[in-house]
């Protein structure tokens, strides 16, 4: 792999795209598709697929939306209150700066912040329950009432992106908010490139979904052909998971119940196979685009496979081995599959 493709990830992580708020990080994606030549499409709902060939049978997804947050009240002093887009960790997120976008098109900054948040002020700072009753944000603007933050344009349903703060390490880690599910995309683009420089066209979809965040980014939008649908997102680390950040992991099952068990024995035979690194796992509180297309009742054998990523829907890490083990395992199953 070219080293310097990972700008395609930081370029990508660095446009902001909430759950609602994607259709730069979409437009992204179709146009460096389109560069390669390919003919990308978009979904009725925004989200990009794109056929490597005729007739695509396989689809494999990954989803471009992240987690963020929306305006939900100008408080009377001049602050505001957010509702969540997504399962944003609220412990991990005070401090954070925010960009809030107006419909107009104007861009302010802010900061998430607890209620009372000097510790010089208020002695009960630390044992205060982080949520969106007893946090807030911050306007970088001279504001001290509701009609202030008005006069500015902000209003209630502006989009708050958090700031990425993306950071490639030269020992392989790379740290970011949002590897969550940019990770993914960029497993996405890579095998596209990879096929392309390769002069193959295979019947397979690429699908980078936009509403994974909240529940439905998969559930509709794939081509009348598929038969089978490869996820790639996240794969979790905990103390009761086998996931590493060195390696794939390969879902054997998640909160919406088991994968297709033959896709599942076959990814992991091809792991084994070809020296890949990877492990198996089951994931205690998750979700997937492979979740929303089964829950839809999409006749598609469905499996999960990614790059395990630490501190997930926080200030997540994840490496480039891990990454570099997702794309082998996703180009071995195309070859697999097709035998090319």
């Amino acid at each position: 792999m070219m080293e310097n493709n990972y700008r395609w990830l930081k370029e990508l992580i660095e446009i902001p795209s909430p759950s609602g708020y994607t259709q730069e990080a979409c437009e992204y994606v179709y146009q460096k598709l389109e560069a390669w030549g390919y003919r990308p499409e978009f979904t009725r709902k925004g989200a990009v697929k794109c056929a490597l060939g005729k007739h695509p049978t396989l689809a494999i997804a990954a989803h471009v939306d992240t987690l963020g947050a929306m305006v939900s009240k100008i408080k009377p002093n001049g602050t505001l209150a957010f509702s969540l887009l997504g399962g944003l960790s609220l412990t991990g997120a005070e401090g954070e700066y925010v960009t809030i976008k107006t419909l107009t098109g104007k861009e302010y900054f802010g900061t998430i912040l607890l209620n009372n948040p000097s510790a010089h002020a208020n002695k009960q700072k630390e044992q205060v329950k982080r949520s969106i009753e007893t946090m807030h944000i911050r306007i970088d603007e001279e504001v001290f009432t509701r009609k202030d933050v008005e006069k500015l344009g902000i209003s209630v349903g502006d989009i708050v992106c958090l700031d990425p703060r993306y950071r490639e390490l030269p020992n392989g880690f790379i740290k970011s908010r949002f590897l969550d599910n940019k990770a993914g995309c960029y497993v996405l683009l890579e095998t596209a490139y990879r096929l392309r420089q390769e002069g193959r066209e295979v019947p397979v979809e690429l699908f980078f979904s936009n509403y994974e965040e909240v529940g439905h980014g998969g559930a509709g939008g794939y081509s009348p052909s598929i038969e089978e649908l490869l996820v790639i997102d996240m794969g979790v680390i905990g103390d009761d998971c086998e996931g590493k950040e060195i390696a794939c992991s390969i879902c054997a099952k998640d909160s919406s119940g088991p994968y297709d068990y033959h896709f599942r024995k076959a990814l992991t035979q091809l792991a084994q196979a070809q020296e890949i690194p990877y492990t198996v796992d089951v994931y205690p509180y998750y979700g997937s685009d492979g979740s929303a297309a089964l829950s839809a009742g999409h006749d598609f054998r469905v499996a999960l496979i990614g790059m395990g990523v630490s501190a997930s829907h926080g200030t997540e890490r994840t490496h480039k081995k891990g990454i570099e083990a997702t794309i082998d395992l996703t180009m071995a199953y195309i070859r697999h599959r097709f035998s090319v």
